[in-house]
């Protein structure tokens, strides 16, 4: 039986449409996950059931995302900046960030991605923005680390404090106080490098480890086993 000659352009109008959405789709930047070295970790979208993250799973605005130890994840955000998420952690993608709950971050922007606006992580207790650096951050109950791999770190404190951390820098807050900027040594630098759970361990290169090294006078190095 043939079909009118209206009935077959119709068909072919949906056809070419649902094949641009598509074409659109998969073109349009979004937040995905990168890599999972180690499980167990989940997302849940917003108002939606958690289930495990895998490679390649395109994260809905609002997701949260969640790692026990040692489950690990990479995630790219839509603006090709990348965060790496471990220990016990709980985290939010937000409109304009990420909201860290608890838990370990290291986050970085690509050396051909600086400029535009601040990459920022929300704390309980501070909110640390990146631009072309790489940022580490430890959330717990009752403290916070904030270190810099390198480059250049401005953190607001909840009271509007600011503090600015440069390469080797570490603010934390203890007992409910800030303790002074201390730099590490070049020693507990190198020691940190090789047993860092977020540095270490992940098969998708992070392209600001040579900076890294560089900028903490270390010598570039095979990746040690990570140390959960």
């Amino acid at each position: 039986m043939k079909l009118p000659i209206t009935t077959l352009y119709t068909g072919l109008a949906v056809a070419l449409a649902v094949g641009l959405l598509h074409q659109a789709q998969a073109t349009v930047p979004v937040p995905r996950v990168v890599e999972v070295p180690f499980k167990p970790a989940f997302t849940r979208p917003l108002g939606g059931r958690e289930i495990l993250a895998r490679p390649g799973q395109i994260l809905a605005p609002a997701s949260l995302l969640r790692t026990e130890k040692p489950g690990r994840l990479q995630v790219q955000l839509a603006n090709g900046r990348n965060f790496r998420l471990g220990g016990d952690a709980v985290l939010q993608l937000s409109a304009d960030g990420l909201n860290l709950e608890k838990g370990q971050i290291i986050a970085w922007v690509n050396p051909g991605q600086k400029g535009g606006s601040p990459l920022k992580i929300r704390t309980r207790t501070a909110t640390a923005s990146i631009v072309g650096t790489t940022v580490f951050i430890e959330a717990t109950a009752d403290s916070l680390k904030v270190f810099s791999w390198e480059g250049h770190v401005q953190v607001e404190t909840e009271t509007g404090r600011r503090y600015d951390l440069r390469t080797g820098q570490q603010l934390t807050l203890e007992q409910g106080s800030w303790l002074p900027l201390r730099k590490l040594s070049q020693p507990e630098a190198a020691a940190r490098r090789q047993k860092s759970i977020l540095l270490n361990g992940f098969s998708t290169p992070m392209e600001t480890m040579t900076a890294i090294d560089q900028g903490l006078g270390l010598t570039a190095q095979p990746a040690q086993p990570a140390v959960p």
